[in-house]
């Protein structure tokens, strides 16, 4: 293995320093020049021819001068127009923070008579400030504040420059303009001219979006999931993002609280503040991603997530083998990037049973000329629980740091700590008489050891663009998780033939899980002939290492329906230690294939080589090891009839190694396989302010370990699990204010083969055949409650069988939680209350139950400064 270590490493190296060097590519014009808004994003189809003379040349690498800056009032709002004769050079990037609309202009230089910079105060109502400065020394940044929110903006060349089309979030009356003043000289200027007409009836060009707009329910990208800078609508598979405003408002405290806002995915309750998911019925493990890297099963907190994103169906063909998220599906928490302007934000939620939690977010330029910006997410927490002698305390802090090397060179380093300390809490033994017991129930004991720990985890990602069409990224990621298992965690082993008493287990120990990644990769756009190319290659090499020790003791039996408290366990012994991981390397490749405007192919795939290793610690021996390679492929297809449709279908699978058993021959078992067959429809509606993605899918997991009917302590690989559905996500603005996110799922899940015949035709833990959910805010966006809003949720999920074999079911609930808030330019007060008529429902593991939490309210004040 160590001999394999140092080749994988000399070819990351070589792939580095081949990546330093020029890329000689077929480069590409300008986006082409068609209308669209500023919520629109960048189509394979708008790239252009190369240049054709080294004049074209010459004259786009010039710092085009722009000689004046006039502000016109239209019947619709506003006009900014800078005035310069090369217009149709210029190429513009925007984005949207808060109530700013920011467009950055390279390749320009502000050169006013009076000055080098702009600014007019409450130029038309509904606009508080314009502002055209100079970013750096070739790039302007204009700015425009909207009063009530974002303004709605157009981009059009004409003769006279570059025109911005203003609309904002309330509709103005049209007004005459007041004097407008330079910046660097309170008075009018020459850069105030009478008012031109209208250039609303040229020709727009395309105006480049970056990133997503704060108060969005629909996002349209999420290139740390796909790695490739496309549109959703573009990518053959269903995909769905969960974004930092629904967090916000339904103010979740725990990250997978998101599983009510996406179809098909249950949330599995796991170790303080960790969490495991089932994705389209089928277990995808406690092993996620956070920004592209893998996590394994490490806590997180919520302070610094930007938005989750699901991946859905198998996904070895970007991320590999060896996790069970590539059989059903993934999610990537994406963390809070630095901002380009200061922004500080203090926050305190209190809420029931002792909720206490106060955070931070700041973020702003370091330096002057804004090459270097930071920011700093922290929070403390500290709770106790519905659920009887149950607490936990958490801090945690995440700095970001992001230098802009050159105007085409980037990295990012971020580190992140967490220090948790919990009672272990394994819910109510998995019986249908624990349903007749309170949910504040409690069988482990009071008063011994918590467990505590941290998890730290810094990264780097160095980003360099050869040119405006191909990019190197070499990606870095180390986490380390220290766990010390305090003597409160206890294990229900079973219960005693009365049905009240329950024999218990108490358990202490030290665990240590170990991550390294570094991820290589070069994308970019070209043509081939008529086709159009979106393409990825890349390389990952990843270590994943868990060690632990656990240490058992006996514990007195408790009455689960009349406990006395008190019992203290016996003496510790080792139970079992044991050390398991292993060395990946992985190289993909993706290309996303325009044939027509129309009709994309977007085909892949990735070769892995596993290195897997089992040993037992305390007789230092090596009980299973093995090298398991595979190809994975994918490919779908997407044709769109209209601008707001896509149709698609993809075909996909994925594979595990099985590194923890070995049949009772000896013999090492075959890679679990997962195999689907996906077709959808992704729609918009409302001007492309909701979408809607419809999908119908088939996954087939095979290869699945069953017990040896000869020997139950060993296994024999004769499983097979079948999935089926079709699930439903909506998200967007129906109207200004009105936002919604909802979902539907009916899932299919059954075990179609295996050695024993009873378990056939059974479906999964804790998955229902149906669910939905809903939640909708309102804001009033005028008049004197501007800033009120209300928000409902609804949340429900059919029957679920507790366990495989399927022994018995928990009842199906309709969840209701709702929200009052009022929002202003610079704080907010919420009022959230979740399971308002307190409805009794559990959450399952497959080993225990868990009664979910009852009415709970928070309340959250949170300050901008």
């Amino acid at each position: 293995m160590k001999q394999r270590q140092f080749v994988y490493w000399g070819i990351v190296g070589v792939i580095c320093l081949l990546g330093t060097q020029p890329v000689k590519a077929q480069t590409e014009e300008k986006l082409a020049k068609e209308a669209t808004s500023s919520t629109e994003i960048l189509q394979l189809s708008e790239f252009q021819i190369p240049y054709t003379s080294v004049k074209d040349w010459l004259a786009q690498s010039e710092v085009i001068q722009v000689t004046g800056v006039r502000l016109s009032s239209t019947d619709g709002g506003l006009e900014i127009i800078l005035e310069t004769s090369a217009s149709n050079n210029l190429q513009t990037t925007t984005k949207r923070e808060g109530n700013n609309f920011i467009a950055d202009i390279p390749n320009t230089q502000l050169r006013l008579p009076t000055g080098d910079s702009f600014r007019q105060d409450k130029p038309v109502a509904g606009i508080s400030e314009v502002t055209v400065t100079n970013l750096d020394a070739n790039t302007i940044r204009v700015t425009v504040t909207g009063e009530a929110g974002a303004p709605k903006v157009e981009l059009f060349d004409s003769d006279e420059g570059l025109v911005f089309g203003i609309t904002p979030a309330i509709s103005p009356t049209p007004q005459q303009l007041p004097p407008q003043t330079p910046e660097t000289e309170k008075q009018p200027s020459s850069e105030t001219a009478p008012e031109q007409p209208s250039a609303q009836d040229d020709q727009p060009i395309e105006l480049v979006v970056t990133g997503t707009q704060d108060g969005e329910y629909n996002v349209q990208i999420a290139p740390s999931s796909t790695k490739i800078d496309a549109p959703l609508r573009d990518i053959p598979q269903s995909i769905q993002v969960v974004p930092q405003q629904v967090l916000e408002d339904r103010q979740v405290t725990r990250l997978d609280e998101f599983t009510d806002n996406v179809s098909g995915v249950q949330r599995i309750f796991g170790f303080g503040t960790a969490s495991g998911y089932n994705i389209r019925g089928l277990f995808a493990g406690y092993e996620n991603l956070r920004n592209g890297f893998r996590d394994q099963g490490n806590p997180r907190d919520i302070a610094n997530v930007e938005r989750v994103e699901v991946l859905k169906g198998p996904s070895s063909v970007l991320y590999g083998g060896g996790s069970a998220f590539s059989l059903s599906g993934l999610v990537n928490t994406v963390t809070k990037k630095p901002l380009e302007n200061p922004f500080y934000q203090g926050q305190l939620t209190i809420g029931s049973f002792d909720f206490y939690r106060p955070s931070i977010d700041i973020t702003g330029p370091l330096l002057s000329d804004r090459s270097a910006l930071y920011r700093l997410n922290a929070a403390y927490e500290n709770a106790n629980s519905y659920r009887d002698f149950v607490s936990s305390e958490n801090f945690f802090i995440a700095p970001v740091l992001t230098l802009q090397i050159s105007p085409r060179t980037t990295f990012t380093t971020e580190f992140e700590y967490l220090d948790y300390s919990y009672i272990f809490d394994k819910g109510l033994p998995l019986d249908p008489v624990s349903l007749r017991l309170p949910v504040n129930r409690f069988i482990g004991e009071p008063n011994l050891d918590p467990t505590t720990g941290n998890v730290a985890s810094i990264s780097g990602n160095f980003e360099h663009q050869f040119s405006e069409n191909w990019k190197f990224r070499q990606g870095l990621n180390a986490t380390i998780n220290n766990t010390e298992v305090g003597n409160a965690r206890i294990y229900s082993i079973s219960l005693q033939e009365d049905g009240r008493t329950l024999d218990r287990t108490s358990s202490r120990g030290a665990q240590k899980t170990e991550n390294y990644t570094s991820q290589t990769e070069i994308s970019g756009k070209f043509h081939t002939g008529s086709l159009r190319h979106n393409f990825l290659f890349g390389v990952e090499l990843a270590r994943f290492k868990y060690g632990y020790d656990v240490f058992e003791a006996p514990l007195a039996p408790i009455d689960i329906f009349n406990p006395v408290y008190g019992a203290r366990p016996g003496e510790f012994s080792l139970s079992f230690a044991g050390e398991q991981g292993g060395d990946n390397i992985g190289f993909y490749v993706q290309d996303l294939i325009e044939i027509l405007p129309n009709l994309k192919i977007l085909a892949g795939g990735r070769f892995d080589v596993v290195d897997s290793f089992f040993k037992d610690r305390p007789t230092n021996t090596v009980v299973n090891e093995q090298t398991d390679s595979r190809f994975s492929p994918r490919v779908g297809i997407v044709y769109q009839p209209s601008q707001s449709t896509s149709v698609y279908f993809n075909w996909t699978n994925a594979f595990v190694p099985q590194i923890f058993s070995r049949s009772r021959t000896g013999e090492q078992f075959k890679p679990e396989i997962g195999e689907q067959f996906e077709v959808g429809i992704k729609q918009d509606f409302f001007d492309n302010r909701v979408s809607a993605t419809l999908a119908l899918y088939q996954i087939n997991r095979k290869n699945v370990l069953t017990p040896d009917p000869v020997d139950t302590n060993f296994s024999i690989q004769t499983g097979e699990q079948r999935s089926r559905g079709i699930e439903l996500d909506i998200g967007g603005e129906i109207l200004p204010g009105w936002k919604i996110i909802a979902t539907y799922a009916y899932t299919d899940v059954v075990v179609t083969e295996d050695n024993n015949l009873d378990l056939i035709g059974d479906r999964t833990a804790g998955v229902p055949e149906h669910s939905a959910s809903l939640w909708t805010t309102y804001e009033i966006q005028n008049g004197n409650l501007q800033g009120l809003g209300f928000g409902l949720g609804l949340v429900y999920a059919g029957e679920r069988e507790v366990s495989l074999p399927n022994t018995f079911t928990v009842p199906s609930y309709l969840r209701t939680d709702a929200s009052i808030f009022y929002r202003r330019s610079n704080y907010r007060i919420g009022l959230n209350v979740k399971n308002l008529f307190d409805v009794k429902y559990y959450e399952v593991d497959g080993f225990s139950l868990l009664p979910a939490a009852p009415l709970t309210v928070l309340g959250t004040v949170a300050v901008e400064f």
